[in-house]
């Protein structure tokens, strides 16, 4: 899954694609590069970010959606969003996918949408807000922490008429860098519930903590945490180095392939 924020403010690549024509670069980059979903946000939830009106998330988001959806049009789109109304307007211009960073939490009529649209569901675990997550983070392990969570979730999208679910466990997102470690080690108890794990660790903080780096020099940290995911459960790495990913993800799949 590669990262296309059209924000001016992400952590990592803020301000980069704003404009229809990086936009389009950048997609047929992912692309060429071998992602297989195109993940576009359009409101940063980096810590401590103040929630943009959804006027705005919009302006950014379905341009966005709709270039690539017509140059592009075999491409699979995630928008990443946490708001129904957003969810229901970019399925409306072509997403494939919603991902929600709130697993639910942030807009109380998602899971709703979601049964409504018919669409594949990313459901993430925050601790809080994104504007306030770090404030308090989740310590230790995680791990029963955010099994509970998905359990309740996953029976209220199933009320709601939704079981094409993906999970992800939501690293960085109020988590303190034990409880981070902690779900990356015990990824592999998140696979009983039967549904595709997604990991998001691309140049993040718990990475940079631990190795002494600045997220623009966290790519080979970045590929040895996602080496770890994918040896732990992990289905797909959400990155924005889609090119080491895929090799990654090849060097994992000869090595289980020839595991005797």
């Amino acid at each position: 899954m590669g990262i296309l924020n059209v924000t001016p403010d992400s952590f990592f690549d803020g301000g980069r694609y704003r404009h229809e024509e990086a936009i389009l670069i950048r997609a047929e980059q992912l692309l060429e590069e071998g992602a297989a979903i195109i993940d576009i946000g359009a409101a940063s939830t980096r810590p401590g970010a103040k929630a943009v009106p959804v006027s705005e998330e919009l302006s950014r988001l379905l341009p966005a959606i709709r270039a690539i959806r017509k140059h592009f049009p075999e491409s699979i789109i995630s928008a990443d969003t946490f708001r129904a109304t957003v969810a229901e307007q970019a399925v409306g211009e072509g997403a494939d996918i919603i991902n929600d960073v709130g697993g639910g939490t942030l807009d109380a009529g998602m899971f709703g949408m979601i049964g409504k649209l018919k669409v594949p569901y990313i459901l993430m675990h925050i601790h809080g807000r994104p504007e306030t997550m770090q404030e308090n983070p989740l310590a230790g392990n995680a791990v029963e922490t955010v099994s509970t969570f998905f359990r309740e979730q996953l029976e209220a999208l199933k009320a709601d008429g939704t079981d094409n679910v993906l999970l992800d466990p939501g690293f960085g997102f109020g988590k303190s860098l034990e409880a981070n470690y902690s779900l990356l080690a015990g990824l592999g108890k998140l696979t009983a519930f039967g549904h595709p794990l997604v990991a998001g660790l691309s140049r993040k903080s718990l990475i940079n903590k631990v190795v002494g780096t600045k997220p623009e020099d966290a790519l080979n940290g970045t590929t040895a945490a996602n080496t770890i995911a994918l040896m732990n459960g992990a289905s797909i790495l959400r990155v924005h180095d889609v090119k080491e990913a895929v090799e990654a993800v090849k060097v994992f799949a000869a090595s289980r392939k020839n595991a005797g």
